[in-house]
């Protein structure tokens, strides 16, 4: 029996070897397009090259293609609707991408149908104000960016005032190629007036954090999985994201039903997608903070974990019209994805080499290392920061439960030594060196 030939955006090692673990992968052949140091380059993401180049490669393929998916954020998850329209190809409108990712957009969608959203409204950064319905404290965000970046949660006018020069200074990265995609659907007035490159300032939400996974097939909104998000203390960073969630089963309830509302009403269809929340379970609060209408690689191993299986598999059976099966039974009972992070600047000197690692992974059974500062480089010259912090490393800890899930994290903590010209240095002037 012929394979069926999948392309893959930004496609890299782990995620082949994740596809290569779901069930029935040698029906499947695999083919990378593109990497995603390609399509998101610090200097800038030239959407239109990156959509020709794509577009030349597929045109040119040997064969049948009977699917294009990717699941890395944007440009990743706009580039492969439109990949799938021009080639007749199973996958979102882009239209339905774009309410997802302009976080103005979605939330005017939100308001139609769901009632758990907070109070919010577009900011002009040439006449900055916030809004009285928002008030103090507040998060200031660009309508369109990823990975957190230049998102600012703001308490008093300066801290507004510095929000605001700040992404002013950084908003046209994103902002400029995605408005290249506005101009490509019909867009409401209101959209139409803000553009890619205006702010969003939304309430502050509290409580536990929370995202759902899930898929649309020909209309059917289903959802998989429900996970945690825990945070450091005292920022908005995450910590750990956790399956299955260890929240109440009606709140998990909850969620997916606000969840399959929310993308029932947005137009969302044939793609896998992934919603992030704030809940309280001592109170019942729910409020939707994003609609990511792509699929959650970063989550993959935690389901495999768990579920016997990687959640890309839901990815691959959707782009082909399949009906993915049922969870199955992993050798965890609870999976996380811990980030290793520094909250100052750096130069990092060295960090665990690679034999150290896999010395790691062999004394621990359920964890892998994943290591994102290389040697040699200033942090904040690195791809993996958000606006507070720093990835030094990915760690994912399979366990029986949350205390031995954190009690393998922390060996793992204990042994990853990464040194700081900054700390050496002080070392030495205290003569420990």
């Amino acid at each position: 029996m012929s394979r069926m030939n999948v392309v893959v955006l930004g496609l890299d090692q782990t995620n082949l070897d994740l596809l290569k673990r779901i069930p029935d992968a040698d029906r499947y052949e695999f083919h990378p397009l593109m990497s995603i140091h390609d399509m998101q380059s610090q200097d800038g993401i030239p959407i239109g090259e990156i959509l020709d180049t794509a577009e030349a490669r597929i045109a040119a393929f040997d064969g049948d293609v009977h699917a294009i998916v990717g699941f890395w954020d944007f440009p990743v998850s706009t580039i492969v609707p439109v990949l799938c329209e021009r080639f007749g190809l199973r996958g979102a409108r882009l239209d339905a991408v774009l309410r997802c990712e302009h976080k103005y957009w979605s939330r005017l969608v939100q308001r139609e149908v769901i009632d758990e959203y907070p109070p919010f409204a577009v900011v002009d950064l040439d006449a900055p104000r916030l809004p009285a319905e928002v008030g103090y404290p507040c998060w200031l965000k660009p309508v369109k960016s990823f990975s957190s970046k230049l998102a600012f949660e703001v308490t008093d006018e300066k801290e507004f005032a510095d929000a605001v020069e700040r992404l002013r200074e950084g908003i046209g990265t994103v902002g400029e190629p995605f408005e290249y995609l506005l101009k490509q659907v019909d867009l409401p007035p209101e959209i139409a007036e803000a553009g890619g490159q205006a702010a969003l300032a939304e309430r502050a939400l509290s409580g536990d954090r929370a995202a759902v996974e899930g898929y649309v097939r020909d209309g059917e909104v289903v959802v998989y999985g429900v996970l945690d998000s825990l945070v450091y203390p005292g920022v908005a960073s995450f910590l750990r994201h956790q399956y299955p969630s260890q929240q109440p089963d009606w709140l998990c309830e909850r969620l997916a039903d606000v969840s399959r509302r929310v993308i029932a009403g947005i137009g969302l269809d044939n793609t896998t997608f992934s919603i992030e929340y704030f809940c309280d379970p001592a109170t019942g609060e729910v409020n939707l903070l994003e609609i990511n209408p792509r699929h959650s690689q970063a989550h993959a191993e935690l389901f495999e974990h768990v579920d016997g299986y990687p959640n890309h598999r839901y990815m691959v059976n959707v782009a082909l019209g399949e009906t993915p099966a049922a969870a199955g039974d992993g050798p965890y009972a609870i999976s996380a994805r811990w980030y290793l992070r520094r909250f100052t600047d750096g130069a990092l000197l060295r960090g665990p080499a690679e034999d150290e690692i896999a010395a790691l992974e062999r004394d621990l059974d359920g964890v892998r290392v994943y290591r994102k500062a290389p040697d040699g480089t200033r942090l904040s010259e690195g791809r993996y920061a958000d606006s507070y912090s720093y990835e030094l490393a990915q760690i994912i800890v399979g366990a029986a439960d949350e205390d031995q899930l954190a009690e393998k994290y922390e060996r793992c903590v204990a042994a990853l030594r990464f040194e700081f010209a900054e700390e050496a240095e002080e070392a030495e002037e205290r003569g420990e060196t």
